[in-house]
């Protein structure tokens, strides 16, 4: 039965942060200002899940989020003419510092980390409850900022970074180097570790537990191409017990098999009876019950958004010579021809909205499987609650993988790949196979790369991938087209900031841009 954590006190933090999450916005006078909260565990309770709420919001996971990675990695494409002018922007690398998308993202995180400084600033008022209590509702705040700041930085590079809570428009700061945001970030997430616990009762699902924190700073590590520490915290996870892969691949995107064995950190949807709460800031009595995710992707939704034909040909398949035809590829999409809804009704083309694809050289209908109500459902407009996984032990296995290859343990990376491809519903052929050898580091990365796309398709992960290994100067070829070096690496410091923050200038804008 879906849990609804992140839902208690909804109406309260609506007004108590409403009026001041916005460093550039003036305080309310009739507003329930930050001095005048705290006073109890319960308000500090209320002001953590208003943190949580910012992150489920429109803005953020619940729309805006998985479209701003989407569209920049070479998953996706456009399901038609029906993708609005500023996502088809980020889909062709035409997007400029006016990108709405961009900046919304840019602001709802900020929005976010406010939110979490007011919590860790204001935390010692709070003297009713208990010390290991306090310190993981503390250790939560602290974790969603540090969250907050690794998408930041790792999209935007050298960006702001707010220690601590803001009260007026004088507190504006500069960029800071990238360097110093990976280094905070780094810190939090090592000094909270021990107050976050490893698991969470039934009642508490989606908070943010001690796996969570190892893996994101997992991933910052990756990130900054420190294999060796991230090897270290990637352990952590893996040898905790706590976590293992589903049998069941497509467990990991369905509404009944939430908080599964393999979930390390999902944000909490529920259905709410169609009732999507178009409010970017995550306020008010139905603030981000529901994501819109299923209707903007689904094959009978709006269909803004396809499988690109270069995801639809990485698959293995019999057509071109593998050994076996990846489960994976019809767990992800839907066909023409396919039954959905249990079953009761059978998909057309003309049902699909849009773009056709090229699969091995074959025009047909393909549109996203993953996150769609289809499964059970045949209605007009699909908003739901199906939780958005953010992180899961396939992800710390695929990783591994990779820092044992850096490492040059190639038989211990291959073991590990092998491990993905052996899931029972999966049941891949074990590496080595025809089209990828493995014998030398070079092949094993080939393989990493095949796995992790295949594996994590449409997961908000692919974007950050090709941030990575481009930085590193891993990338055989490059994956968009539209690259140009000295500007596609980073997005553009939305036009919004730079107006608004006295302390950025026109010349502090990323290459490329001006």
């Amino acid at each position: 039965m879906k849990k609804k954590l992140i839902i208690i006190y909804i109406c309260l933090f609506g007004i108590v942060f409403a009026c001041n999450d916005d460093i550039l916005e003036k305080t309310n006078p009739n507003g329930v200002t930050v001095e005048g909260y705290y006073k109890n565990g319960a308000e500090l309770t209320s002001a953590v899940t208003s943190v949580y709420s910012m992150l489920k919001s429109n803005n953020l996971v619940a729309r805006e989020w998985f479209f701003l990675h989407d569209l920049r990695s070479d998953d996706v494409a456009a399901g038609g003419g029906q993708l609005e002018t500023p996502r088809n922007q980020l889909l062709l690398g035409t997007h400029d510092t006016g990108n709405s998308v961009l900046g919304t993202v840019w602001l709802a995180f900020y929005r976010m980390i406010h939110r979490a400084n007011a919590v860790i600033d204001n935390s010692g008022k709070v003297t009713d409850l208990a010390d290991a209590d306090k310190n993981r509702l503390l250790g939560e705040a602290r974790f969603l900022r540090a969250y907050a700041y690794y998408e930041l930085v790792s999209m935007w590079g050298n960006v702001p970074l707010y220690k601590n809570y803001v009260m007026t428009v004088d507190g504006s700061l500069p960029r800071s180097p990238a360097e110093e945001v990976y280094a905070f970030i780094t810190a939090e997430l090592q000094a909270i570790q021990a107050d976050l616990p490893a698991t969470y009762d039934a009642a508490n699902q989606g908070r943010a537990s001690k796996g969570a924190a190892q893996m994101l700073l997992a991933r910052v590590y990756m990130q900054l191409g420190d294999y060796a520490n991230a090897k270290t915290e990637l352990l952590k996870v893996y040898n905790s017990g706590v976590y293992s892969l589903v049998d069941n691949y497509n467990d990991n995107f369905l509404e009944e098999t939430e908080f599964n064995k393999e979930s390390i950190f999902e944000v909490n949807f529920f259905p709410s009876g169609g009732v999507y709460n178009w409010d970017g800031d995550g306020n008010g009595a139905t603030a981000g019950t529901e994501t819109v995710r299923t209707q903007e992707y689904s094959a009978i939704g709006w269909r803004n958004v396809i499988p690109s034909n270069s995801l639809l040909s990485e698959f293995e398949k019999t057509t071109k010579g593998d050994a076996k035809t990846d489960p994976r590829y019809e767990d992800s999409f839907y066909f023409t021809g396919e039954k959905y809804n249990n079953g009761a009704n059978t998909l057309t083309d003309g049902q699909q909205n849009g773009n056709s694809s090229v699969v091995d050289g074959v025009t047909m209908k393909v549109s996203w499987q993953k996150y769609s109500l289809m499964y059970k459902m045949n209605e007009s407009f699909l908003t739901g609650g199906i939780n958005q996984r953010i992180m899961r032990f396939a992800e710390t296995i695929l990783s591994l993988a990779e820092v044992e290859n850096e490492a040059g343990n190639i038989s211990a990376a291959v073991n590990y790949l092998n491990m993905i491809r052996a899931r029972k519903s999966v049941s891949m052929p074990a590496y080595p196979t025809a089209r990828f050898p493995v014998s030398t580091k070079d092949q094993v990365f080939d393989a990493i790369v095949h796995e992790r796309r295949v594996e994590q398709s449409g997961e908000q992960i692919r974007n950050r991938d090709i941030l990575r290994w481009r930085k590193l100067s891993k990338l055989k070829a490059e994956p968009l087209t539209y690259f140009q070096a000295n500007k596609i690496e980073l997005l553009p410091i939305p036009q919004q900031e730079v107006d608004n923050n006295a302390r950025i200038e026109p010349a502090d804008q990323n290459p490329g841009y001006n």
